[in-house]
């Protein structure tokens, strides 16, 4: 007759149904008898099963610390993979991944920690996607299966970070790296924004400024020339007729340049293609290409030093990057890198091959290489990267500046002077 202990132990225990995969990548499942989903994911992690998906076979889901609660379909909840009602920033997430790393680091559970962050949220689209994920995670799933369920806001990078930590049992740690992560690549793709719009925004005004005065000011000045029974400047004379031609046509041209850009937009959401020709040629750019070049560099390096230091295999962490280079030449170079590693060859001398990274970058990279500090060396070529590129914003932008004078001068001074050198001759003449 077993002991009441054992049999009382035995009675808490649940039958979990799992799904995952073992050592060698094959999938695998089965049940497991355990007292919780937390004990059970530690039981077959120690048998060497990377776990996908855990639930209890009578439909509950047992939580550590929190009972158990009914499982339902996604579906059920009013919840779909992936969606999320309103518009989350980016920022909201790395805020989100800072705050629940320091909730973890201070001894938090989980779940405790999502609830804290899902308050703190308030009644916005974060606290319904952040109550998606908690519910994911209170039937059984792990964290990075419950991320996966919303792509838009945890991308294949993100995801991946978070399942190598909870394998290694250091999900604190990494989420606070995923947020540096984060915040500084987020710092880098604002600053190059920054770079870029200011002469687009200033350029877009003094088109605005130059068809206020063809519309409208020259053909007043037009009719008042009209009087004068003399010839008109050739200067004068072709301000005016581009300014009829846009009077009469304006319209045309408006409802051509709505069309272009409609069909420019869809061919580059459609057309890969076309998104990669045009990524290749930016980093060509007279002024702005070494930028880009250099921000592509940056996040490169940042991204694969994060993936690398977090233990993930140098092939795999190199076919990752390639989603989240940024760059179609960069994707493409991680992907002849990895399979130059694959067979035999050297991060360095693959990194060389490729003809995208400066030589500065790969002598780095084989020195992390031979001192066994890669992941140390790829964040000092980040590092190093994203200082020249704020150095580059604030040289562009104060050499901008006197260029779109000079433009504006000449554009809005050309107008001025086209319109008054009529008056200025008759002045001459009396």
């Amino acid at each position: 007759m077993p002991a009441p202990d054992a049999s009382a132990s035995a009675a808490s225990r649940t039958a979990f149904h799992w799904q995952g995969l073992d050592r060698h990548g094959r999938p695998q499942s089965g049940v497991l008898a355990a007292g919780d989903a937390a004990l059970a994911r530690a039981l077959l992690r120690r048998q060497g099963i990377r776990v996908a998906r855990i639930r209890a076979a009578d439909g509950l889901a047992s939580m550590a610390g929190d009972g158990a609660s009914r499982r339902k379909p996604r579906s059920a909840q009013g919840l779909s993979p992936g969606t999320t009602r309103g518009r989350i920033p980016e920022k909201q997430v790395v805020l989100f991944t800072r705050q629940l790393a320091t909730m973890l680091q201070a001894g938090l559970p989980l779940l405790q920690a999502l609830d804290i962050a899902i308050r703190g949220a308030g009644a916005t689209a974060m606290a319904a996607l952040l109550r998606a994920i908690r519910n994911d995670v209170s039937q059984g799933e792990s964290l990075h299966a419950a991320l996966g369920h919303h792509p838009r806001h945890f991308d294949a990078l993100f995801c991946n970070l978070v399942r190598a930590a909870e394998e290694a049992g250091m999900l604190d740690t990494m989420l606070e790296r995923i947020a540096g992560y984060r915040e500084k690549s987020l710092a880098l793709k604002g600053k190059v924004r920054s770079a870029l719009a200011y002469p687009c925004a200033v350029m877009l005004v003094a088109v605005v400024v130059t068809l206020v005065i063809m519309l409208w000011v020259v053909p007043a000045f037009e009719q008042m020339f009209h009087n004068f029974g003399a010839e008109l400047p050739l200067l004068t004379r072709i301000v005016m007729q581009v300014s009829r031609l846009l009077a009469q046509w304006w319209s045309w041209l408006l409802a051509a340049i709505g069309m272009l850009g409609a069909v420019g937009l869809h061919a580059w959401r459609r057309s890969p293609g076309m998104r990669a020709a045009t990524q290749r040629a930016s980093l060509r750019l007279p002024v702005f290409g070494q930028l880009l070049r250099k921000a592509a560099i940056a996040r490169w390096s940042r991204t694969f030093g994060t993936l690398f230091s977090a233990g993930i295999a140098l092939v795999d962490a190199l076919e990752t990057v390639a989603g989240a280079a940024g760059n179609i030449a960069y994707a493409d170079a991680s992907l002849a890198i990895r399979d130059a590693v694959r067979n035999g060859a050297s991060l360095h001398a693959a990194m060389e091959q490729t003809g995208v990274f400066p030589d500065l970058a790969v002598q780095m990279a084989a020195v992390g290489e031979e001192a066994g500090a890669l992941d140390t060396m790829l964040g000092k070529i980040a590092d190093m990267n994203e200082r020249e590129v704020d150095d580059a914003v604030a040289a562009l932008t104060s050499l901008m500046e006197p260029i779109i004078m000079v433009v504006l001068g000449i554009l809005i001074g050309g107008l001025v002077i086209a319109m008054y050198l009529p008056i200025f001759r008759m002045g001459s003449v009396v």
